[in-house]
């Protein structure tokens, strides 16, 4: 059996998981990510919150692959890791 991919890496929790990792990691839903780019300079959190740890700091106009929005944060990736920005600096 292999092991799971990274997490930090690739995008997957119990209920969600990136498509391009169905095959690979067993998830209740996968989810094509939303392609978005970030309006303004925001933090990559490792939790939904605004204490959470920073896993790296995002700048503005650059790529976030979303797959998840809900209770004011995004879930996704950007420059290969995955965290939680808040929505309102998300753009189209």
């Amino acid at each position: 059996m292999s092991a799971l991919p990274d997490p930090a890496t690739h995008a997957f929790r119990k209920d969600l998981a990136d498509v391009a990792l169905a095959g690979r990691v067993i998830a209740s839903h996968y989810a094509e990510p939303l392609l978005r780019h970030i309006g303004f300079e925001t933090a990559l959190r490792d939790a939904p919150s605004p204490t959470a740890s920073v896993i790296v700091t995002i700048s503005a106009s650059d790529t976030f692959r979303m797959l998840d929005c809900s209770l004011g944060w995004g879930w996704g990736y950007a420059g290969g890791l995955v965290g939680y920005v808040e929505v309102e600096s998300i753009g189209a």
